[in-house]
């Protein structure tokens, strides 16, 4: 069975996920790691500050700050431990810094924007959508204490109907407040929306000549990511890349 390591175990994320590979019949929960919730206890196991025994495991599953991603995946890279990343912010220069810090590692990384399958399959549906229609504008609501914006699913969203169609306008607003068309990603527009009681939901809104399409996913509980966390875990070791985003290939789309 694979022993499975969390990072950032002490978090909200982090406790679902321990609670849901110990609850699995086929995996074993591993060492989990979290310095900041170092001493707690989450699915009967203590969490602890030391790193070095994320070692242990064959798949580390990595729900932390974007502001120490970077540097953990360094360190499970150098034990050669496949890792699940679920932490947000990752756009192309990150990607790409990722891809080279894996490179000619013995282990695979796995990148996911959502681990919800419905969230998936909305970005599926999204990148079919794309090219019949005119342009498309991304607005994704999550919770107050998200770290940045926009989400790494708004992201991973808006270059994926860019590089289906690059939208077009007859007529560019000006903008008479800074921002009040929200972010250019590639060409497609990205709004966020921060508010207490919100978990994660997404709207992409599709436009031309007479018609509109919206496809919208909403998550109403974090368990709704654990399915497609445990699709991760037990895939990553054979995928074909060092560096893979999105659980498209592990769920056939």
């Amino acid at each position: 069975m694979k022993r499975v390591a969390v990072s950032g175990a002490g978090g909200r994320m982090g406790q679902v996920v321990a609670e849901a590979i110990a609850a699995a019949d086929d995996l074993l929960l591993g060492h989990l790691y979290d310095p900041h919730h170092a001493g707690a206890d989450v699915a009967g196991a203590a969490v602890s500050d030391d790193a070095d025994l994320v070692a242990d495991a064959d798949v580390v599953v990595e729900f932390t700050n974007p502001d120490v991603v970077m540097a953990n995946l360094e360190r499970w890279r150098d034990m050669g431990v496949h890792a699940v990343v679920g932490t947000s912010g990752f756009d192309d220069e990150r990607i790409a810094a990722v891809a080279e810090i894996w490179n000619g590692s013995v282990s695979n990384c796995l990148i996911v924007p959502n681990f919800a399958i419905g969230a998936v399959l909305m970005m599926h549906f999204s990148g079919l959508a794309a090219p019949h229609f005119e342009a498309a504008e991304v607005i994704e609501l999550h919770h107050d204490r998200k770290a940045d914006a926009p989400s790494g699913t708004a992201l991973a969203t808006a270059r994926l109907i860019a590089d289906q169609r690059r939208p077009h306008r007859s007529v560019e607003s000006a903008e008479l407040v800074g921002g009040a068309l929200g972010a250019d990603v590639d060409g497609v527009r990205v709004h966020a929306v921060r508010l207490p009681g919100l978990i994660a939901n997404q709207e992409v809104v599709f436009g031309t000549t007479g018609q509109t399409l919206t496809i919208r996913h909403d998550t109403t509980d974090r368990t709704a990511f654990v399915p497609g966390v445990l699709v991760a875990v037990r895939g990553v070791a054979d995928l074909p890349a060092r560096v893979t985003v999105g659980l498209d290939s592990l769920l056939g789309l």
